[in-house]
């Protein structure tokens, strides 16, 4: 134990010989290391915001209601480039219940940037949650709908729930201080002395936080996996009215050529949008000009046109 002890304060102590050295020798890389430290460590120290929730379904192994949460977190780095991975996070699946509903929630981190493009191109957002989509079915072993609509709240379940699940953090402020404390090795210190600041030494997560596939905290996704090209079909919305001028109805008319057949459509309504998709053909996402019922919800498909017709009556 003593020996260890010595061992420890004499790294120690050549760790601030070589911060003192390099104070002197050039302070302008000492300056640099110390800052990049401060914002790395303030990253790796933020915790997870939420975004937006989707819901969906999970289909195998056992038909199940899905929540996921979209997040975003400091921590998760951005690609570098377009033709980049982009990175993300996926937390554990949780069940929950609300009365005799049980459903099942998983928490998915992107980089703030990335989100944050997204919210401005309808493009780029579908693509994230349908990556998000298929690195959970990798990850889990699920299989999920890719038919989903985007709740009114931004997450389901607790803030503190998901920041845990996805920082699996069970320890308090102090052991994670400490964990912090004992990455930043001698080495790292001695190597940037070395090199220019442009090559400044990483804080590193905790071992038993780090995917054992990358050696990082992610899992990287190439775009090029999980792209698919769904053209947007020709469609046709109308408000339907009775005698007096009052609407009852939304009718939506949209032709799909080259589909014989209404098993390979999937549709999904809820009170302010509506979802289709075709057999990786297709997709038509529409936000309905006035509330409907969608219990009540029809549709049907005619084979000679190829054409499917959704009627929706209004609330």
């Amino acid at each position: 134990m003593e020996s260890s002890s010595n061992g420890l304060l004499t790294q120690v102590t050549q760790f601030w010989n070589l911060l003192d050295d390099l104070a002197e020798s050039n302070p302008e890389s000492y300056k640099s290391f110390i800052q990049q430290q401060l914002k790395e460590g303030k990253q790796l120290c933020a915790a997870p915001e939420p975004q937006l929730c989707l819901q969906t379904r999970i289909l195998k192994p056992k038909e199940k209601t899905l929540f996921i949460n979209l997040c975003q977190w400091k921590r998760i780095p951005a690609p570098q480039s377009t033709t980049d991975p982009v990175p993300l996070s996926v937390g554990r699946p949780e069940d929950m219940s609300e009365t005799s509903d049980v459903y099942t929630v998983i928490d998915v981190a992107y980089n703030p940037d990335v989100l944050q493009a997204a919210e401005k191109d309808q493009v780029k957002k579908d693509q994230l949650i349908h990556m998000a989509m298929k690195c959970i079915e990798e990850q889990l072993q699920f299989t999920l709908s890719h038919i989903y609509h985007i709740t009114k709240f931004k997450i389901k379940g607790s803030i503190q729930r998901m920041k845990q699940n996805l920082m699996g953090i069970q320890t308090g402020p102090t052991d994670l201080r400490e964990k912090m404390r004992k990455e930043l090795t001698l080495e790292q210190i001695s190597s940037s002395t070395l090199s220019n600041s442009d090559h400044s030494p990483q804080l590193l997560l905790p071992k038993d936080q780090v995917s054992s596939k990358k050696g990082c905290l992610i899992e990287e996704i190439s775009r090029t996996e999980i792209q698919v090209e769904m053209k947007r079909p020709a469609y046709e919305l109308k408000m339907v009215a009775d005698e007096n001028e009052k609407p009852l109805k939304i009718e939506l008319k949209v032709e799909l050529p080259g589909i014989n057949s209404v098993s390979l459509c999937d549709l999904s309504v809820s009170e302010d949008d509506l979802l289709i998709e075709v057999s990786e053909k297709y997709r038509l996402h529409l936000n309905l000009p006035e509330s409907v019922d969608t219990e009540m919800t029809t549709a049907k498909f005619i084979k000679e046109k190829a054409t499917l017709i959704v009627t929706m009556p209004l609330v």
